[in-house]
């Protein structure tokens, strides 16, 4: 299907609207001969089971690095399902797993959807796909440019969307949103494929997932056209070094500063403490994050992190 061009693709490639596209591959080795601190080798908290559902609006549990767990009464949903020990191709290149998942595979209840906001490898792995397809069967929604990929892990229901579409084939109203980021898997195809957030809208709660994204004045966009947030999920780790990681990871200021944006009743932080990504230590984002809150005047009970395995429930 060709694509007509709009603000964030040009014809042949999606690009940020405001033109700031990231770093050349031929910067990372630049990256990644930068001191890092430390993280431990490998972390083995004892997995946890995800509480029923209660009656709730929702139940979100927080299993590692942007793999989250919403369940609600007309589906469960599986963000970014990351199980695989390694980030990068075939599962033996790329960053190690430090932290393992919080829940395990086995206990996961049915997963009805899976939101994918993009193609990078700590958050879109074609063997959990296979995994879940063979299992579960899900609807994946993913933005415009992913479906053959998704579908080379044999899942059968794709779903592309662009920014502000709303999903046809999901048990509940989503919307695919704009993010600030990029994508590609090899050197050679570089935003070939789109990337985003997602918003949904269950009876008693609306959720947004921000997927990956840099700080931009997008989410101050989702706020006045998609209307009041209960739960903000948000990026806060994988930051460092800035002159690389600005424009594609938030902070944890900025994440703050998304926060306001959207006028989230509350908000949970992710992406942080599975994989060591950048150069910051393993527990950087939890306190940058409590030191960007206390400078907002912003209460621990409105912006947080969950310990992982843990969950929150809404309504």
């Amino acid at each position: 299907m060709k694509l007509e061009q709009t603000d964030h693709f040009d014809g042949r490639r999606f690009v940020n609207p405001d033109g700031m596209a990231g770093q050349p591959f031929t910067a990372v080795p630049r990256m990644l001969l930068a001191r890092r601190t430390p993280w431990p080798v490998r972390i083995d908290d004892p997995p946890r089971r995800p509480p029923a559902l209660d009656g709730a609006a929702a139940v979100v549990t927080f299993i590692g690095q942007a793999t989250v767990l919403i369940q609600t009464a007309p589906g469960n949903i599986l963000t970014h399902p990351m199980y695989s020990q390694r980030a990068g191709p075939l599962n033996v290149m790329g960053p190690r797993r430090v932290r393992q998942p919080a829940v395990l595979f086995a206990d996961l209840p049915p997963i009805s959807i899976v939101l994918l906001s993009h193609n990078h490898y700590d958050q879109c792995d074609v063997r959990t796909l296979g995994l879940l397809a063979e299992r579960f069967d899900p609807v994946v929604l993913t933005p415009l440019g992913n479906g053959a990929l998704v579908r080379s892990a044999g899942i059968r229901r794709v779903e592309e969307l662009d920014w502000w579409q709303n999903a046809h084939t999901s048990a509940l109203p989503i919307t695919l949103t704009p993010a600030h980021h990029f994508s590609a898997r090899t050197p050679l195809d570089k935003n070939r494929a789109l990337w985003g957030g997602f918003m949904l809208g269950l009876e008693r709660a609306r959720i947004y997932f921000a997927g990956d994204s840099a700080y931009a004045p997008l989410f101050r966009d989702v706020r006045q056209r998609l209307g009041p947030i209960d739960l903000a999920l948000l990026p806060i780790g994988a930051y460092e070094q800035r002159w690389f990681m600005q424009v594609v990871h938030m902070n944890p200021a900025e994440a703050v500063q998304a926060h306001l944006d959207l006028e989230a009743a509350e908000s949970i932080g992710m992406h942080f403490g599975t994989f060591q990504l950048t150069t910051e230590g393993i527990d950087e984002p939890l306190r940058g994050l409590e030191d960007a809150c206390r400078a907002r005047n912003i209460p621990p009970s409105r912006f947080r992190t969950l310990q992982f395995g843990e969950s929150a429930r809404l309504g």
